[in-house]
């Protein structure tokens, strides 16, 4: 279990969404794991980091700064708190849309302790002139305080002890090159397979004191779109079913129906999903048809089916984007059970996604 707090898409609530409200941030507070060595999935990413973690602890020095990036969901926020628990460190958490002003800032980094953890959630999200003091904060453990206004002003140095700031972003390019320059560590968080994920269903469950039986932690990874938080969030749907329809353990056959409840098809599309797909392919014969379009057909706002629903289903190979506009692929038209015009394929069978 790897999750993170905050993105930057509309509010819409989704049991498949990966964004965490406050339920999801409670249970979440408890299924965290605590060390390096129970962090799940991201192998990658937890080998470097162990290595820069424990050639830090030999130094007797404060680690590099750490910049992780990747979707909402996939662990950032655990892993920052595990390279506290691992340097044996305080943490302090906040993020950027609460850092407005470079006062802010100034206040959060004269009150740090030596080699504490700076949780900087959603950093690309900061503002300008904070973003400006974090340079020499990370680079010379220094910061300028500004007193006074006009003329009159007069910048006062202010010395800061070593710290480790960790950056978590969804959205790495937004970040300004400077700023990622002066990250030591950057990692990049993958979506998780589904055998991670059923490790995951599977140990969450031993924390909640729930019975899953092996094909029921696999139905319930199958529909979790690469994404823990979803996963437990899932697996706490299905545990409400099972303790009230069935017997409380979780097969394959109590996960799919607890889920064709909630509407979490087998390859994780909720209702919102599907509304945007059948109205793609009945009503517009599988495109190419405009973004704006699309979303009133579906009676939701254009940001709403850009930033919610397409991100998933062009990653499933269901959607494309095309300069003519959204196109339905074969995987869509197959995974409704709808067969295709001839208008919508080539002679060779394959969709023609730029309609030639």
């Amino acid at each position: 279990m790897n999750w993170d707090d905050t993105t930057d898409t509309p509010a819409v609530e989704r049991l498949v969404g990966a964004s965490a409200d406050r339920e999801d941030q409670a249970v979440e507070a408890a299924l965290r794991p605590k060390v390096l060595g129970e962090f799940i999935g991201q192998e990658r990413v937890r080998e470097q980091l162990d290595l820069v973690l424990r050639a830090a602890r030999a130094r007797g020095a404060t680690a590099d700064h750490v910049l992780l990036s990747g979707a909402p969901g996939l662990g950032k926020t655990t892993l920052s708190m595990i390279i506290a628990a691992e340097m044996d460190a305080p943490i302090r958490i906040t993020s950027g849309p609460a850092i407005q002003h470079a006062g802010d800032l100034a206040a959060i980094l004269s009150s740090l302790q030596e080699g504490e953890v700076l949780f900087l959630d959603e950093i690309h999200r900061m503002s300008r002139p904070a973003e400006e003091m974090l340079y020499m904060a990370m680079e010379d453990f220094r910061v300028d305080v500004i007193v006074g206004k006009g003329p009159g002003a007069t910048a006062i140095p202010l010395e800061l002890p070593p710290f480790t700031l960790v950056g978590a972003t969804t959205r790495a390019g937004l970040l300004p090159p400077p700023l990622r320059d002066r990250f030591g560590f950057t990692a990049h968080m993958e979506f998780y397979e589904p055998h991670e994920l059923e490790r995951v269903v599977h140990r969450s469950a031993n924390l909640l004191a729930v019975e899953v039986e092996p094909d029921g932690a696999a139905e319930i990874a199958g529909r979790s779109r690469g994404t823990p938080r979803i996963a437990n969030r899932l697996l706490r749907r299905v545990r409400d079913y099972a303790q009230v329809k069935a017997d409380g353990v979780i097969t394959r056959e109590i996960a799919a129906a607890a889920l064709a409840v909630y509407e979490v098809d087998a390859r994780g599309l909720d209702r919102l999903d599907r509304a945007v797909l059948e109205a793609l392919l009945k009503l517009f014969g599988g495109g190419p048809v405009g973004l704006s379009t699309l979303a009133v057909a579906v009676g939701e706002e254009r940001e709403t089916v850009e930033e919610v629903a397409e991100p998933f289903l062009v990653r499933e190979g269901l959607l494309a984007r095309t300069p003519r506009g959204r196109v339905a692929t074969p995987a869509a038209w197959a995974h409704l059970g709808l067969t295709p015009p001839r208008s919508a394929t080539g002679g060779n069978g394959q969709q023609d996604l730029f309609g030639a």
